[in-house]
């Protein structure tokens, strides 16, 4: 597991720092809180996106086969 905070994940290029603010105050964003401060799990966010890719994928293919 990697943690790291808001703007470290943001550097890394997956979302930008706005996306992930904006996630993790919906609660979509994997991590925890030490202290005030967020920590993002990276690892868990790169599957929770990878998830939503091959969802989003699948629901393409099937609209384009009608």
């Amino acid at each position: 597991m990697t943690f790291k905070t808001i703007r470290q994940t943001a550097a890394l290029g997956i979302l930008s720092e706005h996306r992930l603010r904006l996630m993790q105050k919906a609660g979509m964003l994997p991590g925890i809180y030490t202290g005030n401060r967020f920590m993002v799990n990276v690892d868990m966010l790169k599957e929770q996106l990878q998830r939503a890719c091959e969802v989003r994928g699948q629901q393409d293919g099937e609209q384009n086969s009608l």
